[in-house]
């Protein structure tokens, strides 16, 4: 199909493909940002969660370590709660401010979801308006002196229909990436909750439990989380 019958479909469809396109580069752009972004949200999370689970007891110092090196990640973040309120020993209120530290982090993790959801909804909406437009300029043909020709009302049936395969298309392409995006931020929510829980059980543990070496603290830690 050539550069010039591209034109003239795009044409036909009132212009509604051209944003058809813009949409389309939108949704990838969100696509990709947010899954490379997830991933290495998800896998430093484990990394967190592997660090605090090998240990039995947290202190000041311990926590320290761990934040220095996450701290740009949600996840990292609540390692810093019990250093912003080293007065706070009673479980349940640090529970509750750990708690708000991850109401806080949330709307970071799905930042910009929301566009590829209204684009998963308005593609179709505008593939269908493209059709009806395109249809109506099909059938003027009839209104023409020569009473139109019967190919000419086909093929511009079918060109018109071309809005709505395209609107249809971003939409599934958008709906499986932002089912999966979606599974990704559960995941990361998931891990911040069990980081909470392993903070609040490891800062209430008994003190007469000796507390773990730095280097032992940095070797919990997989390499590749280094990185």
């Amino acid at each position: 199909m050539s550069i010039d019958r591209l034109y003239h479909i795009a044409a036909a469809s009132g212009g509604i493909l051209y944003i058809m396109a813009f949409l389309l580069l939108v949704a990838l752009t969100v696509i990709i940002e947010r899954a490379w972004y997830l991933k290495r949200v998800i896998h430093e999370g484990g990394a967190i969660s592997h660090a605090i689970s090998a240990l039995h007891h947290l202190d000041r110092k311990t926590i320290e370590e761990l934040s220095q090196r996450t701290m740009h990640f949600p996840q990292g973040t609540l390692l810093a709660v019990p250093l912003r309120y080293p007065e706070v020993r009673d479980p349940n209120r640090l529970s509750e401010l750990l708690e708000e530290s991850i109401l806080w982090q949330v709307p970071r993790v799905d930042r910009s979801l929301w566009m590829l959801d209204t684009i998963i909804t308005l593609a179709p909406l505008l593939g269908l308006l493209g059709t009806i437009i395109g249809m109506f300029n099909a059938f003027q043909v009839l209104g023409s002196a020569g009473g139109g020709a019967p190919t000419q009302i086909t093929s511009g049936v079918a060109e018109a229909l071309v809005a709505t395969a395209s609107g249809l298309f971003i939409a599934i392409i958008g709906l499986i990436c932002f089912n999966g995006l979606n599974n990704y931020v559960r995941l990361i929510v998931h891990q911040m909750e069990t980081i909470k829980v392993m903070l609040v059980n490891r800062l209430d543990a008994p003190r007469s439990v000796p507390r773990a070496k730095p280097a032992d603290v940095m070797a919990a830690v997989p390499r590749s989380a280094e990185a």
